[in-house]
């Protein structure tokens, strides 16, 4: 290849076809699946938790909402710490460390160092998602961001099915710290092809810090990307507050499943297919107008769970992980390209998306358990259906300042 043509592939980007895009898309995918699964593991596992430190249900979230807390606010850093010292680096500390500190999680002696820990692996965690997509946009050709983008959120729900499903066999023979050290030893795996498969930046371009506060008053001066942010934060707080209210549920009366209950998030799978099939749609209609019938569905699935009968509690899951994910595939996608569309550091916007995101999460993931306590399901269906109800009227505000 000539000096010519290897300068204009490198501006192009790469294409699906090109061992460098699998690389890249098997390697992000694999970091999406450790980085959920290392975060969300103990979503199934609280009562359990909550038995082994004797502590409360509410207090026993904190194990997640903790983690999400402080990635949230590790997100402030590590977004804008990506467009000075470059991407790579960051995803491959960010996994390995969160992976190491997991390990020593499981094999926490007391509720407080258990604290300490998690607290500790969310900032870890951090690097991954705040950097991934602005690789992406960076490093793939513009005709398959989309494409691109639905395999590592692919890889993302992937992580999230096993984190649900995984520890509770794996809690039944080992119990839950046993279920820990092998989630841990997985996310270093997982780690390791990363590690090997992503290869360096070829067109990312170093801000300076001058750059970072221009970047983060752009960002915060637009309202698309504000809106979006915004979108993220109900959606994840709609979502996960309800997942984490349903481990609780499912071992009181009338079910008393007990360690059965995470079987339930066998429903978690079907929302893999979402994301190739979201970008698909976006590819014919728009990013924005496919988000509103996913926040809908969205929507449908909350209220579905509402229904006594497992099997109708089963299938609201379906719905509302299918909903969720494909949802976040098209918004996340939709802040990048915004931030490149107004010159602003993808990288930086990204992060502060993926702020608000892990924000709701925190928020009304811990407020979900405290209803659930107080209120009963009812409750929880309040707070999730009002918080998708927000994220439809926000979508339908960032579609008038952008139209991807």
């Amino acid at each position: 290849m000539t000096t010519a043509l290897v300068r204009q592939a490198v501006t192009a980007g790469y294409r699906p076809g090109e061992r460098a895009y699998r690389r890249i898309t098997t390697g992000l995918m694999l970091g999406g699946l450790a980085n959920f699964l290392a975060l969300y593991h103990v979503q199934p596992l609280l009562p359990g938790i909550a038995g082994a430190y004797r502590v409360s249900a509410a207090e026993a979230t904190a194990v997640l909402s903790l983690s999400t807390v402080t990635m949230a606010v590790a997100l402030l850093f590590v977004g804008p710490l990506s467009d000075v010292v470059g991407r790579v680096p960051i995803m491959r500390i960010s996994l390995a460390g969160s992976a190491v500190l997991g390990l020593a999680a499981a094999a926490a002696p007391t509720w407080h160092s258990l604290l300490v820990l998690r607290g500790l692996e969310g900032v870890a965690l951090a690097g991954l998602p705040a950097v991934a997509i602005a690789y992406l946009r960076e490093e793939i050709h513009p005709d398959a961001h989309l494409r691109a983008n639905a395999t590592y959120i692919m890889g993302t729900a992937l992580g999230g099915a096993a984190g649900r499903l995984l520890p509770g066999p794996l809690e039944a023979q080992w119990g839950w710290s046993g279920a820990g050290t092998v989630i841990g030893g997985i996310t270093l795996l997982c780690a390791a092809g990363l590690w090997i498969l992503v290869p360096p930046s070829r067109r990312f371009e170093r801000s300076g810090s001058r750059g970072l506060v221009r970047n983060t008053a752009l960002t915060l001066r637009d309202p698309a990307l504000v809106l979006l942010c915004l979108v993220g934060a109900a959606t994840m707080g709609a979502f996960v507050g309800l997942y984490n209210a349903l481990s609780f549920r499912l071992q009181a009366a009338p079910y008393l499943l007990g360690g059965a209950a995470t079987l339930v998030y066998a429903a978690y799978p079907i929302g893999i297919a979402a994301p190739p099939i979201a970008g698909r749609l976006a590819l014919r209609r728009g990013r924005g107008l496919v988000a509103l019938p996913g926040v809908a569905l969205l929507l449908a699935g909350v209220l579905l769970t509402a229904a006594p009968g497992l099997p109708a509690i089963v299938a609201g899951l379906g719905v509302l992980t299918f909903a969720f994910l494909g949802t976040h595939s098209l918004v996340s996608g939709w802040v990048a390209g915004r931030a490149h569309r107004i010159g602003v550091g993808v990288g930086q916007a990204s992060g502060l998306y993926l702020l608000a995101y892990y924000s709701g999460s925190s928020v009304f993931g811990a407020l979900a358990a405290y209803l659930w306590q107080t209120g009963g399901w009812s409750g929880v269906i309040a707070v999730s259906s009002v918080l998708t109800v927000a994220a439809g009227t926000l979508v339908l505000l960032a579609r008038r300042f952008d139209t991807p």
